[in-house]
């Protein structure tokens, strides 16, 4: 009776080490255009960043600063214009043995105004892929500025995107 009672505490304690095993994987939150959180494992594709945040993604051995947006004419809410407008967004990156390099990463692309969505960093493509949030006529962007946050993907460079 004794040993089967030991033998439970044992099991017991044995699955219990594989569960906090188990919820220590690394997770990133995701948040679409709805405003829906989703978490996804470090395989997921974008890191999002708010305003001034910075972050060591580890498994791109690089330190990543989301400074602000330089620019944003993006087109605003309930608004008829001729050009959608962009938002410039500026980055600040830096690998393990590479000195800070800011990187002005735009909503789209357009290289007669210099505009670019991606740039490459030390072997990895860096994207600029969401910007929110998205301005209102009767507030205009100015409202925004601290309150802004971008999704970024980055990738080996040369790999293709499997989004479309």
């Amino acid at each position: 009776m004794f040993k089967a009672i030991i033998l439970s505490f044992g099991l017991i304690f044995l699955m219990n080490c594989k569960a906090q095993k188990e919820t220590k994987t690394s997770t990133k939150m995701n948040i679409d255009q709805t405003g829906s959180t989703k978490a996804t494992n470090k395989d997921g594709e974008i890191i999002y960043f708010n305003e001034g945040e910075n972050k060591f993604l580890k498994e791109y051995q690089m330190n990543v600063t989301f400074k602000g947006i330089s620019e944003d004419s993006r087109c605003p809410k309930d608004v008829t214009c001729i050009w959608e407008g962009v938002a410039v967004a500026q980055i600040e990156i830096m690998g393990t043995t590479t000195r800070p390099m800011t990187l002005n990463l735009a909503s789209l692309d357009n290289k007669v105004k210099n505009y670019n969505k991606s740039t490459e960093f030390n072997g990895y493509t860096i994207s600029l892929v969401d910007v929110q949030p998205y301005p209102e006529a009767s507030e205009g962007t100015k409202a925004l500025n601290g309150k802004y946050k971008i999704g970024i993907t980055i990738k080996k460079s040369g790999e293709e995107s499997t989004k479309k």
